[in-house]
């Protein structure tokens, strides 16, 4: 067995969990897991973190979409950094597409953006969290400043969405 054979066995493999058969979940990709992605068929990527992400994401297949935010409690996540991913997520799934959000470690921002968006495809905030929670086991959608926002954000979503009346 050759090094790169046994570097391959060893390596462990890429933290994503599918929450839906469109929708993916992950920490922090590296370019040893774009091969992977491809071949979940992943649309649309929603960056959650600072850090630029590998090279080949950025391009065809995938759409690349940076929403660089911190994970704390003293900066909550813009709303309209939520709606900006959801309703581009939103188009995706419709067409079809698989979406991927990751943050550093799948656990926080990124489960806030995958709440938001099962929010937008008509979910309650409760149902998107257990799915996530059923999905995800390290996901943490409970946290004080993530599942506030993820609240806001079905609050905001539902008062945007109702037609406006005289």
């Amino acid at each position: 067995m050759s090094a790169a054979q046994r570097n391959r066995s060893t390596t462990p493999p890429y933290d994503v969990s599918s929450i839906t058969d469109q929708l993916f979940i992950a920490s922090r990709p590296r370019a040893r897991h774009v091969q992977h992605l491809r071949g979940l068929g992943v649309d649309l990527v929603l960056s959650m973190i600072w850090f630029a992400p590998p090279r080949a994401l950025t391009r065809p297949p995938f759409h690349l979409m940076r929403l660089p935010n911190f994970d704390s409690p003293l900066w909550p996540i813009p709303l309209f950094m939520l709606r900006r991913g959801a309703a581009a997520a939103v188009l995706v799934l419709a067409a079809g597409g698989r979406v991927l959000v990751y943050c550093r470690a799948g656990r926080h921002r990124s489960v806030l953006m995958a709440s938001c968006i099962l929010i937008a495809t008509g979910m309650t905030a409760d149902e998107a969290m257990e799915m996530i929670i059923a999905h995800r086991p390290v996901a943490d959608p409970h946290a004080n400043h993530i599942e506030r926002r993820i609240r806001a954000f079905e609050r905001n979503w539902i008062r945007r969405q109702r037609p406006a009346t005289s």
